[in-house]
């Protein structure tokens, strides 16, 4: 017998009935608008209960019991597309008119295509060669947005005592300014050279690829004791699968395939804080 959360923007009663009497649910639970806790139901009927959830725009979460979230340890997230909503390479890319090819590099490296993250940083930053190092400062303020339920997770995550750690493939340009904008734990990103206030088309150091975000994950693990069953961990590209991998809540978020079909749980609708109604909140 598990506990199954649904949760989405819009949740219809008749929807929550229909998957009620699906799971063979002992009882509801409100548990916000647009969330609800069905309780001890069937541990068959997952792909059904799947499907009437994409259909109606709801996600799912089947729990075999509720933990405390002060019991858990780590958040540890990626950051573009999933705690935020821009690729910030792609961004940049723009501001030289070179958006389409860097873009293309990133969707397949996302997907799981392009198996050599660091081969495809790579080459996608060397098409940065001679972009203005200002040009990132303007992405940071026109085009960067928190996603939805991003500042309420990290804030109810904290208040819980968990830390947070940020692990991109992306740039220090912006993960520092999240960790100040946020108060995050610690971050790890990529060094994008410059010289003269350009950017050299380089990378200094050594890439933060799939790897490496796990290697930053375990160390926090290490130096905190904490188990899987205490790390959330939160991506949307398949270079996020090791860090992923790591934790026993591993979230999908708006992911791709490949990363949907190997993460624990999925939003697909609902925004980042949603994460926050699969564990009790009382100390």
């Amino acid at each position: 017998m598990s506990h199954l959360i649904i949760q989405g923007p819009h949740i219809v009663a008749a929807n929550i009935e229909k998957i009620a009497a699906l799971a063979g649910a002992q009882g509801v639970q409100e548990l916000s608008p647009t969330a609800v806790r069905l309780l001890e139901v069937d541990d068959d009927g997952h792909s059904a209960i799947a499907r009437l959830c994409e259909e109606a725009r709801m996600d799912y979460a089947f729990l075999p019991h509720v933990d405390r979230l002060a019991d858990c340890r780590i958040l540890a997230m990626d950051m573009d597309s999933t705690l935020i909503n821009i690729e910030c390479i792609d961004e940049i890319a723009d501001m030289a008119g070179r958006k389409a090819e860097v873009a293309a590099i990133t969707e397949a490296a996302m997907r799981g295509e392009i198996t050599d993250f660091a081969q495809s940083l790579t080459r996608r930053v060397a098409l940065l060669e001679g972009v203005p190092v200002q040009a990132l400062e303007r992405v940071y303020e026109e085009r960067l947005r928190l996603n939805p339920g991003a500042e309420e997770l990290i804030a109810g995550v904290k208040q819980h005592g968990l830390k947070t750690l940020l692990v991109s493939g992306g740039f220090t340009f912006f993960t520092e300014r999240m960790k100040q904008r946020l108060g995050l734990d610690a971050c790890h990103a990529n060094v994008l050279e410059e010289q003269g206030g350009l950017l050299t088309g380089r990378v200094s150091g050594v890439i933060v690829d799939a790897a490496a975000k796990a290697a930053h994950l375990q160390a926090l693990a290490d130096q905190l004791g904490a188990t899987s069953a205490q790390i959330i961990a939160v991506g949307d590209g398949a270079n996020d699968l090791k860090m992923l991998a790591l934790a026993r809540y591993s979230v999908a978020y708006r992911a791709k395939p490949v990363v949907r079909e190997q993460a624990s749980f999925a939003l697909n609708f609902s925004p980042l804080d949603a994460i926050l109604n699969w564990f009790r909140r009382a100390h």
